[in-house]
């Protein structure tokens, strides 16, 4: 018995070995194949390989490796006149600061309510909100557009501010589910003191929900500082001064004044892009995970 026992715990660790080798593999695979155009992406933003003439020349067909590095496609990218790289750069972070600002504080208000708070049409609001969340922002675009030409805000950073900031409220879910979890012995015992809604929301439930905050004021700042199809609509090419970046770097490749050998520089540029929001993750994944993980318990 006691060798049938022996048999049947090794066949069990042999299977297991087996599967984490081969699952350990495949996600190394995976991996690998993920970071292919990173990597390349990152290796053409430092391409320095010259032509005949000695000028810098774009993106070299069939060479994954450059035959010369440098950083001559980030300093062109910021001297030259016909991209403004640097004022995109700034147009962006003024836009998506502003945004996670006001769609942090609307999210979280509205989470606490939907939380914490016991009212009419409570159920119908949630049901109603879940319902437009299954349908993509762009499908408004057109409306959304015309809208703002008839207000006189198309074309400026203010109008990109308020639409990604006026429907902030409806993605209440994920941090309704993370206030579900704080006890509502605190909200009751605090209202007995004569605390108000207020008093309660800035005192007691945020000093509790750094995790949920943070994840929150993340998607917030990534979705304006990514975005390309609004920004697109809104502002206009014709706009080159209040271009943000996702869109400005599309014009170096497609726009009017467009030209294939600026692809190093719009290399560098989506390198540029990148680095605000890998810090961000690096430094705040302990919070962003325990948010994302806590807000999910309830709905």
């Amino acid at each position: 018995m006691t060798d049938v026992k022996r048999i049947k715990h090794s066949s069990i660790r042999r299977n297991n070995l087996i599967s984490s080798i081969t699952g350990h593999t495949l996600l190394t695979i995976l991996a690998f194949i993920w970071l292919i155009p990173i990597v390349w992406i990152v290796l053409q933003s430092f391409s320095a390989e010259l032509n005949n003439q000695g000028q810098l020349i774009g993106f070299v067909r069939g060479n994954y490796f450059p035959k010369v590095l440098g950083i001559d496609n980030y300093i062109n990218l910021f001297t030259n006149k016909n991209f403004e790289f640097g004022k995109w750069w700034l147009n962006t972070l003024f836009v998506a600061f502003f945004t996670f600002m006001i769609s942090t504080l609307l999210t979280l208000s509205v989470a606490y309510v939907m939380s914490k708070l016991r009212f009419k049409s409570r159920k119908t609001f949630m049901s109603v909100s879940m319902i437009l969340g299954l349908f993509p922002g762009f499908m408004s675009m057109i409306a959304i557009y015309y809208i703002l030409k008839a207000m006189g805000l198309t074309g400026s950073l203010f109008a990109l501010i308020l639409v990604y900031s006026a429907g902030s409220g409806l993605g209440f879910h994920v941090a309704k589910g993370f206030f579900d979890v704080i006890p509502n012995s605190l909200v009751e015992s605090a209202r007995l003191d004569g605390c108000t809604n207020a008093g309660i929301f800035s005192k007691i439930i945020l000093p509790l929900s750094k995790p949920i905050i943070v994840y929150t004021a993340l998607t917030a700042f990534m979705g304006p500082w990514m975005d390309f199809i609004f920004a697109k609509t809104i502002i206009g090419e014709s706009n080159r001064s209040n271009l943000t970046v996702a869109f400005g770097l599309y014009s170096m490749i497609y726009g009017e004044q467009a030209d294939s050998n600026l692809f190093t520089q719009f290399a560098a540029g989506s390198v540029l892009v990148a680095i605000p929001i890998v810090i961000l993750f690096v430094s705040m994944q302990r919070y962003y995970v325990e948010g994302v993980t806590a807000g999910s318990v309830k709905g």
